[in-house]
């Protein structure tokens, strides 16, 4: 009986504070696929980065994000729980908030280098960047209205 609490907290503990990032697992799944389309996720690749969140390659000391409007970075992996249950939220957000915010995804199993370049260490891991300023750092999950809050309150404030 204390052997199943035990394992049923480990469980409660991993879906609730994300996946290491350092597994090594991979998936075969296209999610990576680029969709273009309005109020859709937007998933990137390491050169799609450097032309629409930051060119890091030629400016590696000083933050500029290339955006026109705030954007959710959603560091994850198909194989992640906690990056699963949050995949709904980050749709709703970016249908939402559809000319407002860009909500980009980035898969770590397969653009490894750009986890390496922000220290991801866990998934999900979230950056929210404002138009101007210095981009923040989530990570773990949180409900659709944490992020809602944090959108409304640090990237679209009047």
């Amino acid at each position: 009986m204390i052997k199943n609490i035990l394992i049923l907290s480990t469980i409660m503990i991993i879906l609730t504070t994300g996946c290491s990032s350092t597994t090594g697992k991979t998936s075969d799944s296209s999610a990576s696929e680029v969709k273009k389309e309005s109020g859709k996720v937007e998933y990137l690749t390491y050169d799609t980065f450097l032309t629409k969140v930051w060119n890091f390659e030629s400016n590696p000391q000083n933050w500029v994000y290339e955006g026109e409007v705030p954007a959710i970075i959603d560091f994850y992996a198909d194989w992640c729980a906690p990056c699963r249950k949050i995949a709904p939220i980050m749709e709703k957000i970016a249908k939402d908030y559809d000319g407002k915010l860009k909500v980009y995804k980035i898969d770590v199993d397969k653009e490894q280098k750009l986890a390496g370049v922000f220290q991801v260490r866990s998934i999900p891991s979230i950056l929210f960047t404002p138009v101007s300023g210095q981009p923040m750092m989530q990570a773990g999950a949180m409900t659709e209205e944490m992020y809602v809050k944090i959108i409304e309150e640090q990237l679209l404030k009047k």
